[in-house]
């Protein structure tokens, strides 16, 4: 009798949801248990992650680019023998400040292009991933959640865009900032101050297109071989599955022969 009643109630909380401590919620586990399932969810999340990287840290340094264009205080321009009234002038080339320029607005630029390529695909996809984590019982009804509804497969170059733009060049972008800016700033006061700035900038830009490098040939690498390996258990998969189609047809042969 008591075993009933435990049956019961354990039938009970699992058709309402409710679960003590412990225990495992459902409606935290994707109704995709297939390879190809779980493959679906898997690029779901990770472009929802790369969508989400990619809105925060272009929206931080198109921000700090802003900021530094804005409080850049330039004096005077130096004019032959002339001095301006403060009794200090400027010795900038308008080259370099033309350099400034460019580069902080075409940094602006592509962090705000990835800023709106994550706006306007992020909330679909957001939508598509919470679906993904509703109770599983709507699984057993015969309604399951869709993952090919989300825009990250057909939308799946904007979002590699955005996060190029974003972690890539974006990044790259800032470090010639950091380092114009530094001439922009210190070439009227010190021009040591300015080398020294530019000194330790080109090992530090080395370093990073070196790693970024390095990271996407070791991803590139890890695909493959995930890749291979599953191409591997597939071709397994089919010759035991062959093998057992060809017993199935003897075995069903001999019994026709027993048969007659």
């Amino acid at each position: 009798m008591s075993s009933t009643v435990t049956a019961a109630a354990d039938k009970k909380t699992f058709e309402e949801g409710h679960f003590g401590p412990g225990q495992i919620s459902m409606r935290l586990v994707p109704s995709t248990t297939n390879a190809m399932g779980l493959y679906s969810l898997r690029q779901l999340h990770l472009s929802r992650a790369k969508l989400k990287a990619s809105s925060r840290t272009s929206a931080l340094l198109s921000g700090f680019a802003m900021v530094a264009m804005v409080e850049l205080q330039l004096t005077t321009k130096c004019e032959g023998s002339a001095k301006p009234s403060s009794g200090r002038c400027s010795s900038v080339p308008d080259g370099l400040l033309i350099a400034f320029s460019v580069c902080t607005t075409l940094l602006v630029a592509v962090h705000l292009l990835a800023l709106m390529i994550s706006t306007c695909v992020l909330p679909h996809v957001e939508a598509v991933a919470n679906m993904a984590h509703v109770d599983s019982m709507a699984s057993l009804h015969g309604s399951t959640t869709n993952i090919s509804e989300s825009p990250h497969i057909t939308m799946h170059r904007y979002i590699e865009a955005a996060w190029t733009f974003s972690t890539v060049l974006g990044i790259l972008l800032f470090l010639v900032e950091i380092g114009l800016l530094s001439w922009v700033k210190f070439l009227d006061y010190s021009r040591n101050a300015a080398v020294a700035s530019t000194m330790l900038l080109v090992p530090t830009v080395l370093l990073f297109t070196m790693f970024a490098l390095h990271f996407y040939w070791k991803l590139v690498a890890h695909k493959v071989e995930s890749a291979d390996k599953n191409l591997q258990e597939i071709a397994a998969g089919l010759e035991v599955l062959q093998q057992r189609t060809n017993e199935n047809r003897h075995n069903g042969a001999n019994s026709s022969i027993q048969i007659v």
